[in-house]
């Protein structure tokens, strides 16, 4: 089935097979024993859609769902998507009485937050579920050691008062995809002591969480109740250069697929695309993707100069992205293949079926795969498979 956006492309889709993200959920469940298992749908769920991916989740064994911003938590609940749900990412004067209304988590970093909660706790009669998040290495959001108590006190006071409960402590690692690093330990000790001290004040929460993917694969000292899994959701790795998805049981859910608009023969020494930074080595066919930079292809994947250029999959071989990535082109040298208007490109998919991967694009682009999967535009149809339950 398919997304239908105004405006949106027929050339070209980004699939997305929902089967894969509850059955990698469900092997992340399996993964994080006693703890229950947040599924992180930021971003529209990394870019594979929302409210599709939240409900495949669910399906495959999330108790909770968690997303930076506010307006997707409330999307989720307007589209009908119940159980747990924590928002974290805030900045004074957000909806809060929106937030309440609606039955969202809520974290606080600083006693601002809390006061601007507790204001809305009073406005609508509701109790706020309250996460505070302490730093606890990684030099974001959370509170510091120092302002910890500060924090604690001020979330106590507003607990009393009957406006919030404090439900959850929480922090967020800084280089769990290097599990062997000491900040890690570092990091779970900080924590530990930050929760201890939470504790002795009065605080008794539901769940302490810290692990992201990274940790729930392989940090099971820090699962503690609850884990925060993000990628390795949609079946990508976390730590590429420590293990595979296909080594812990995960799939990609995300293929970027799209149909050659032309393909001609060209001489040798034909420069190809803007700034003929590829020119051809001898006569050649050349195939136009009709795909760019504004649907979402890194410009960073562009071929010639010595870089190879990025992966895609066409007519059976795996093949280079030939010149610079235009707007909404790119060029793909296809050497002597016969090879016609209409045929398959695949940007990249799953290794399994021979096709470039996320990560693979990310090497070739010097980024990660989470910046990959996230930037399909909205023009991008999102086709879904897998699971018609979930649409």
């Amino acid at each position: 089935m398919d997304d239908h956006r105004g405006g949106a492309v027929s050339h070209a889709a980004v699939r997305i097979d929902l089967s894969a993200i509850r059955d990698n959920v469900a092997e992340l469940r399996a993964r994080a024993g006693a703890a229950d298992v947040m599924v992180v749908v930021k971003g529209d769920a990394y870019g594979h859609g929302l409210v599709p991916a939240a409900r495949a989740a669910q399906a495959g064994g999330a108790t909770w769902l968690g997303t930076a911003a506010l307006s997707e938590a409330l999307a989720l609940r307007a589209a009908g998507i119940g159980g747990r749900l924590m928002s974290w990412l805030f900045a004074p004067g957000e909806r809060w009485t929106d937030a309440l209304a609606a039955g969202i988590d809520v974290s606080a970093s600083a006693p601002w937050t809390v006061e601007e909660i507790t204001a809305a706790a009073r406005e609508t009669g509701r109790t706020a579920r309250l996460h505070l998040k302490v730093d606890s290495g990684l030099g974001r959001s959370g509170a510091p050691e120092a302002d910890w108590p500060a924090l604690i006190d001020t979330a106590l006071k507003a607990q009393a008062e009957g406006l919030v409960n404090v439900v959850g402590l929480w922090s967020h690692f800084a280089i769990a995809d290097s599990p062997r690093h000491p900040t890690n330990t570092a990091q779970i000790a900080a924590f530990e002591n930050a929760v201890a001290w939470a504790e002795a004040r009065g605080v008794r929460p539901e769940v302490r969480h810290l692990a992201n993917s990274a940790a729930a694969l392989l940090l099971p000292r820090a699962h503690f109740d609850l884990v925060r899994t993000g990628l390795a959701s949609y079946g990508l790795s976390p730590m590429p250069d420590v293990v595979g998805p296909g080594d812990v049981g995960l799939r990609p859910a995300m293929s970027v697929r799209a149909r050659l608009a032309l393909v001609k023969r060209v001489p040798a020494g034909h420069g190809v695309s803007y700034g003929h930074v590829y020119i051809t080595d001898r006569e050649t066919n050349l195939g136009l993707v009709p795909l760019g930079y504004a649907d979402g292809v890194p410009r960073h994947g562009s071929g010639g100069e010595g870089d190879p250029g990025a992966p895609v999959l066409v007519g059976g071989r795996v093949r280079r992205v030939a010149g610079r990535v235009c707007m909404d082109q790119f060029v793909v040298d296809l050497g002597d293949d016969d090879l016609r208007a209409g045929d398959e490109v695949v940007l990249f998919g799953d290794a399994a079926a021979g096709e470039p991967t996320a990560q693979d694009w990310a090497q070739a682009c010097r980024t990660i795969s989470y910046e990959i999967v996230t930037r399909f535009a909205p023009r991008m149809p999102r086709t879904y498979i897998g699971m018609e339950e979930a649409l």
